[in-house]
């Protein structure tokens, strides 16, 4: 089962990933992006929380992929945040990590500025162990 909570900051938008994100609930997703960019170029940068995802195939990325190309073309970031092992290592196998940096936490990513929050050796597995930011 998946589903996706989104909550509203003054920031951006925070949508809580939860469950097995496949070819049968990318449509939650695609929905939830589909409201988001539908609030406009104004409304922020939107942060996936990845804590509580539990499975993310081909289509599921594919789905985080589209919401992310969407939001570019606004001017928007899409942040993910705990982002689970074997998606991170897919990630950085297909340089997905360079698209979807990784973030300390929520209110990191929700930060204004770009490189604000974003922690070196954070990568996509979660909170760095380290509290250097990242370089741009």
């Amino acid at each position: 089962m998946f589903s996706v909570q989104v909550t509203h900051r003054v920031q951006g938008a925070v949508l809580a990933l939860r469950g097995e994100l496949d070819f049968d609930s990318m449509v939650q997703l695609q929905e939830a992006g589909d409201r988001e960019l539908a609030r406009g170029r104004d409304a922020g940068v939107v942060v996936a929380d990845c804590a509580r995802l539990t499975f993310c195939d081909s289509s599921g990325i594919g789905a985080l992929l589209r919401l992310w190309q969407g939001l570019a073309a606004q001017g928007r970031p899409l942040r993910l945040v705990t982002v689970p092992a074997s998606l991170a290592r897919l990630f950085s196998l297909t340089g997905l990590d360079q698209v979807f940096p990784g973030y300390a936490g929520v209110e990191q990513a929700l930060a204004v500025d770009t490189g604000e929050g974003a922690i070196e050796g954070a990568g996509l597995n979660g909170p760095a162990q380290s509290s250097e930011r990242q370089s741009s």
